[in-house]
């Protein structure tokens, strides 16, 4: 195993232990400022962070838009109702990653998002966003909301995702062009401006 190899099983370990810390935490103000605190630490100093060595956001860390409790919310999975062929998406290193549609949740800004589990060795929920920032205010490819693959999970029960909007964060691709992400398809596309999360 090389060292990049262990550096990036450091990285998850680190996301995956922030993320419990925040599923634990009763008070989701304080889990949200511990998980910007954690990312930027990473983001800053981290062998895997994305950010290239000149990039301002090493010393200015990440911006968000301020937290807003209205955006927490627990999501019935809408189970889709027929098979549909997988989606393929081209991830550069990681191959090719099929992206199959389990259902939708509602959303409280107004639509809905399609929910998807990754196949590939894992597997792993996926719930990607797009929304009218997209391109005005964040990233025009769009945020993630869960990518349990890579740790990103913050509960959810055999039938519901907790899902919260302040927890919307750009994808490595936003920061570099050496990585390729899988960006979010038409039904995870709302047309309501979103300021909560990671913005630009």
């Amino acid at each position: 195993m090389s060292s990049s190899s262990l550096t990036l099983v450091d990285w998850r370990r680190r996301i995956g232990e922030m993320y419990a810390r925040v599923r634990d935490d009763p008070d989701h103000e304080s889990a949200w400022a511990h998980w910007r605190e954690t990312r930027d630490e990473l983001f800053r100093s981290h062998p895997q962070t994305p950010l290239t060595d000149d990039d301002a956001l090493r010393r200015t860390g990440l911006p968000y838009w301020a937290y807003d409790p209205s955006l927490r919310f627990e999501a019935a999975l809408v189970a889709t109702a027929t098979t549909q062929e997988p989606r393929l998406v081209e991830a550069g290193g990681d191959g090719t990653i099929e992206m199959h549609l389990l259902g939708h949740v509602e959303i409280p800004v107004g639509g809905t998002l399609d929910v998807w589990w990754l196949h590939q060795y894992g597997g792993g929920i996926f719930v990607p966003l797009r929304d009218g920032t997209s391109g005005h205010g964040s990233y025009g490819g769009g945020r993630y909301l869960l990518d349990t693959a890579k740790g990103s999970w913050l509960g959810g029960t055999a039938t519901s995702l907790t899902l919260d909007l302040n927890f919307a964060y750009h994808p490595s691709c936003r920061y570099n062009p050496r990585w390729q992400c899988p960006l979010a398809p038409p039904g995870n596309t709302v047309a309501a401006r979103i300021e909560a999360g990671e913005q630009l």
